[in-house]
């Protein structure tokens, strides 16, 4: 997966330091960070979704929801020669299913303002835009600002 996602998610938008990709890749071994993945047909890894269990984005939850749990979706990746044929909407929406399943319904997301791609993927699993602020240490190209966008599961 740290090779996958070093040769396949680096773009303009994406912000992967080195340490910090590695320490959340490390989170699945310690049980703290959840993937799904998916393959090609002979085998090689073809995308790759992170998601966990986070309290960081209680300033965005509505005042009723505050003391519910959060989710985070962390790293979406997906082989460069299979992009835009919807697979990260899929592993996308299993990373969904699989924090409702630990009893997470508001789930969080960021990307960059002018990423496209995460754009339409995040929309067609239903995430919505709540704030867009400036973020220039981890966005170095283009407007330099991250949108955070937000997704409230209902059984």
């Amino acid at each position: 997966m740290v090779a996958f996602i070093f040769e396949h998610g680096p773009n303009p938008w994406n912000y992967l330091p080195q340490d910090a990709v590695l320490a959340h890749l490390q989170g699945i071994a310690e049980g703290s960070v959840q993937a799904v993945l998916a393959q090609q047909d002979g085998g090689e890894l073809a995308g790759f979704v992170t998601f966990l269990a986070s309290s960081n984005f209680g300033r965005y939850q509505a005042p009723e929801r505050r003391d519910l749990p959060q989710g985070y979706v962390g790293e979406a990746v997906v082989h460069r020669e299979l992009a835009g044929r919807g697979l990260g909407s899929r592993l996308l929406g299993e990373a969904v299913r699989g924090l409702h399943a630990r009893g997470i319904r508001d789930i969080y997301v960021e990307r960059h303002e002018e990423n496209a791609g995460s754009a339409g993927m995040m929309r067609k699993a239903g995430f919505v835009e709540v704030a867009t602020f400036a973020d220039p240490e981890r966005r170095g190209a283009g407007s330099r600002r991250t949108t955070l966008c937000y997704l409230r599961v209902i059984d």
